[in-house]
């Protein structure tokens, strides 16, 4: 039976999955027109499944030969030399896997010649032997470094103008995280290391590989239920698709978890109370996937990018942040509509919850003494132990944050996250620009009802205005989009030394708790 896949390319007898071609459309007609051209996508999209899917279809088409294959291994090489040796192998390995005929096959041995030209001769001798217009995909390109980067693209350049005799390979596919912009980062560290032309302008276009669609999640979802005829209800799929905004190892591995791991029986349907519970359990278990990400955050690019997200503060300028912002949302990481923003909420509460760990750890509190003998979450006591608890420990622990602009918050979100777990989730929302933070408490009752509670969190600075009368208004719009009658205005104010909690309307006449600390 076929299965959720989180691990590798994805196969159509093993894995439950989407066809490739309609997430490349302009594949099929580049490589018909000879292009060259780049795919790129973050880690665990697809761009694998969805070049080597590509790749049979086409060879079974019988019109083109084509061969895919990984640079990855080519991470090890030292010179130039040794880098086109391994990946002349590893391309008549991959030709071989692929069970081309005998005249389709490159020539065994490969051309000799002095290193830095070698790879070019091969492919032209390859072109020259080969009966059918030879097609060639590099998944992992940007994984090449410095010189060897550099020659490699560098002798695809050359080699284009050949392509239309038929003495290079007609088409040319490089793919990875990055788009070909980025490139010169990896050429060493210097970033005019290829110049103001690139090895690779030869390229037609950049294509971005999206994330699934709320209709593509639905799509792969049920094709469990034709499998097993466990139905996935719509807001199961809706709240996977919010939760993970699409992007596909999120949205493969929430089924997983439900299916596999939490396994709700067959004769169940899936509901979002379920998928609820997957997206916890995949935040506290931080797989692979999302700790490779998390290795990022402390990256100075990756830095210039977040924090301010997660202090509510002005987009931020500087000489590199367009390039910063561009290796960020390759990255994954971050998207953009309104506001440039963590790229979907799983990311976003593990982003949080690994930039707030060693404040957890530094909170000697009981959760289960901020519940009422109702099974209420006494908020406002949450509140007032939470003044007391930065009067001792706050400015020692912001200090200790390497996000020092978004230290204030970050303590907040960590004490409220001591004191919420187990018993509650919490849903953050923060983005450069937006001037402050979102978070949506949901406390679980006795009854299997909900307690809501909305907290936003500012800053004034010194210089600045006073935020409390902007923060009113933004809270009051907030709390609209929830339907709740009342929040809390955090001010984390550094003009003044006497915290005070006190109640005042919204601009609408709503009841505010306003904590100034």
């Amino acid at each position: 039976m076929r299965y959720f896949n989180t691990t590798g390319p994805c196969f159509e007898a093993e894995h439950y999955m989407l066809p490739p071609e309609p997430r490349l459309p302009e594949a099929r007609e580049y490589i018909e027109r000879g292009f060259y051209f780049v795919v790129h996508a973050p880690r665990q999209s697809g761009k694998t499944t969805v070049l080597e899917t590509l790749a049979r279809t086409l060879n079974a088409e019988g019109e083109y030969v084509v061969v895919s294959f990984s640079c990855e291994q080519m991470r090890t090489a030292e010179t130039v030399g040794d880098a086109e040796a391994q990946l002349l192998g590893i391309i008549a390995e991959a030709a071989e896997n692929t069970e081309l005929a005998p005249e389709f096959r490159p020539p065994d041995p490969w051309p000799e010649t002095v290193p830095g030209n070698r790879l070019g001769m091969a492919l032209r001798d390859w072109a020259v032997r080969c009966p059918l217009p030879l097609v060639l995909f590099f998944d992992e390109i940007d994984t090449l470094t410095g010189d060897i980067l550099v020659s490699v693209l560098s002798q695809l350049r050359t080699g284009h103008r050949l392509r239309s005799r038929g003495k290079f390979p007609h088409s040319i596919v490089l793919c990875g995280m990055r788009d070909v912009r980025d490139y010169k980062a990896a050429s060493g560290g210097d970033p005019d290391r290829l110049g103001t032309s690139s090895p690779f302008n030869i390229k037609v276009d950049s294509i971005r590989l999206d994330d699934f669609t709320h209709a593509q999640v639905a799509e792969l979802y049920e094709q469990h239920t034709e499998a097993t005829g466990q139905k996935f209800s719509p807001e199961a799929v809706q709240r996977a698709f919010e939760a993970s905004q699409g992007q596909p190892w999120l949205v493969n591995a929430l089924a997983r978890e439900v299916v596999d791991k939490m396994r709700v029986p067959v004769s169940e349907p899936v509901t979002d109370g379920h998928m609820d519970e997957a997206v916890e359990r995949l935040i506290v278990a931080r797989a692979t996937h999302l700790d490779s990400l998390v290795a990022r955050l402390h990256e100075p690019r990756v830095k210039r990018i977040v924090e301010p997200m997660l202090a509510g503060t002005e987009t931020t300028t500087g000489p590199t942040y367009d390039e910063d912002l561009s290796y960020v949302r390759d990255l994954g990481l971050i998207r953009q509509s309104h506001y440039i923003q963590i790229a979907n909420p799983i990311y976003q509460e593990v982003i949080a919850r690994v930039l707030t760990g060693h404040v957890e750890s530094n909170i000697n509190v009981d959760p289960r003494s901020f519940v009422t003998p109702q099974g209420r979450l006494d908020f406002g006591k949450c509140l007032t132990e939470f003044v007391d608890f930065w009067r001792l420990n706050g400015e020692i622990l912001a200090r200790q944050q390497t996000y020092s602009e978004a230290a204030c918050q970050l303590v907040f979100m960590g004490w409220l996250h001591r004191v919420v777990n187990g018993g509650g989730l919490i849903d953050r929302e923060y983005a450069v620009g937006s001037g402050r933070i979102d978070i949506f408490v949901r406390w679980y009752l006795p009854d299997r009802s909900q307690q809501w509670e909305a907290v936003e969190l500012k800053v004034r600075r010194p210089g600045r205005p006073d935020p409390v009368t902007q923060g009113l208004v933004q809270l009051d719009g907030y709390l609209d989009r929830l339907s709740l009658p009342s929040g809390t205005l955090v001010v984390f104010d550094q003009c003044s030394e006497l915290p005070s909690i006190t109640e005042t309307p919204s601009p609408s006449g709503r009841t505010i708790i306003l904590l100034r600390i």
